[in-house]
C-alpha cells in the first residue's frame, strides 16, 4: 500500500475493458486518496484513457499471452515492493483475463475475486468488496476479499463516461526482462478482427433458433440497421451453428450487454441468455411461441412469425421515416 492510500493497478488485453478497468481503478483510488496505474504491455495504445500509464516491455513481445503478461505484471511489482507495489490489480474479466488474474493471484500469493463488478474499498482500505452474479444472473452475490487482492471485472458492467479514452498522462517504461514461457507456438491462425461493438451498442437486434438458415439473418440484420442497431445473437447460432462469430454471442458464457433496446428475435429466452441482458433498458421480443420464457423478461412482445412480422416492423419505420 502507498504512503498516500491503495497503489492500484489497471490492465486489459482488450481496449474497451482496459477502459472500464482504468475507471474502476481511479474511482477507488480517488476513493482511499491512493494512485492508479493503468499498466500497458509492448507499447501504449492512445484509446485508453489513463492519467498514469506503465509500459511494460520485454526482449520478446509479451503480447496478450495470460502467461507472459502475468510474469512482466509480476515482475514489475516485485521490482516495486513497498510503498509502490500494487494493493489491488483489476483486470477485465476477459477470457484471457480470466487466466491473466488467476495466474496473477498465485504469482503474488494473494486472493482473487472473478467476474465481479460494483467494486469498493472499505472505509479503512484494507478490504475489497463487489458483486457477481450467481445461477444464471438470477440472485448476486456479496463477496470481498482482503488486500493485496487481484480482481477480474465482468466486462460490459461499467458505464464509462464520455471522455473517456481521450485522457493522456504520464507514461513510463519499465524493462521486466527475460520472461520464461513453458508454451510453445507451433503455429497462428490470425481472427479476423470484429466489426461489432455490443459493449457499447445503444440498439442490439439479435438472432435465435426461430432463424431457419443462415441466410436469413440477413433478415435480421436488415431490421437492426433500420433502426440503428447492431446484431447480436443466442447461444445456438455462434456456437452450435456458426453462424456468428463468437463476438456476437450474448448471455452468460457470451457478452454481458445494457443497451437502450435489446429485441430478441427468434429467441427462446433460457437464463443463460436472459442473463446477459438483463441489464437492458428495455427488452422487447419476437417469438411463435406465447408461453416462451423471453416473453417473461420483456418489456414488450409480439407473438407471431419473425418472417411475417420484420417485413411490417420495416414498412412501419419506413413510413415513419418518410413522415419526418
Amino acid at each position: 500500500m502507498s504512503a498516500g492510500g491503495v497503489a492500484i493497478w489497471a490492465y486489459s488485453e482488450l481496449e474497451t475493458a482496459a477502459n472500464e478497468t482504468a475507471f474502476v481503478a481511479n474511482e477507488l483510488a480517488n476513493a482511499t486518496g491512493g494512485t492508479a496505474t493503468v499498466i500497458e504491455v509492448d507499447k501504449p495504445r492512445t484509446g485508453v484513457a489513463a492519467a498514469r500509464k506503465l509500459v511494460l516491455r520485454a526482449p520478446g513481445p509479451i503480447g496478450d499471452s495470460p502467461q507472459l503478461v502475468a510474469g512482466a505484471i509480476h515482475a514489475a511489482a516485485q521490482a516495486r515492493a513497498g510503498g509502490a507495489a500494487p494493493s489491488l490489480v483489476v483486470v477485465g474479466g476477459t477470457r484471457k483475463g480470466k487466466e491473466t488474474a488467476a495466474r496473477l493471484a498465485v504469482k503474488l500469493n494473494s486472493g482473487c475475486m472473478s467476474d465481479v463488478f460494483g467494486l469498493t474499498l472499505s472505509e479503512t482500505g484494507d478490504e475489497l468488496r463487489g458483486s457477481r452474479n450467481i445461477y444464471a444472473g438470477k440472485f448476486l452475490a456479496s463477496v470481498a476479499c482482503r488486500l493485496p487482492a487481484i480482481a477480474s471485472l465482468k466486462t460490459g458492467m461499467t458505464a464509462l463516461p464520455e471522455t473517456s479514452g481521450s485522457q493522456a498522462g504520464a507514461v513510463e517504461v519499465f524493462d521486466v526482462g527475460e520472461l520464461a514461457s513453458k508454451v510453445k507456438v507451433l503455429s497462428k491462425n490470425p481472427k479476423p478482427a470484429s466489426r461489432v461493438d455490443l459493449r457499447g451498442a445503444k440498439v442490439i437486434v439479435s438472432a435465435g433458433r426461430g432463424v431457419k438458415k443462415k441466410e436469413d439473418l440477413s433478415l435480421v440484420e436488415g431490421l437492426a440497421g433500420a433502426l440503428g442497431g447492431v446484431l447480436g445473437c443466442s447461444r445456438p447460432i455462434s456456437s452450435d451453428l456458426g453462424w456468428l462469430p463468437e463476438e456476437h454471442h450474448i448471455g452468460l458464457t457470451g457478452l454481458a450487454v445494457h443497451p437502450d433496446l435489446y429485441l430478441a428475435v427468434g429467441i427462446s429466452g433460457q437464463l443463460q441468455h436472459i442473463a446477459g441482458i438483463k441489464d437492458s433498458k428495455v427488452i422487447a421480443s419476437i417469438n411463435t411461441d406465447k408461453d416462451a420464457p423471453i416473453f417473461q423478461a420483456s418489456d414488450y412482445g409480439v407473438v407471431g412469425d419473425l418472417y411475417k412480422v420484420i417485413p411490417e416492423l420495416r414498412k412501419l419505420l419506413g413510413s415513419a421515416g418518410s413522415a419526418r
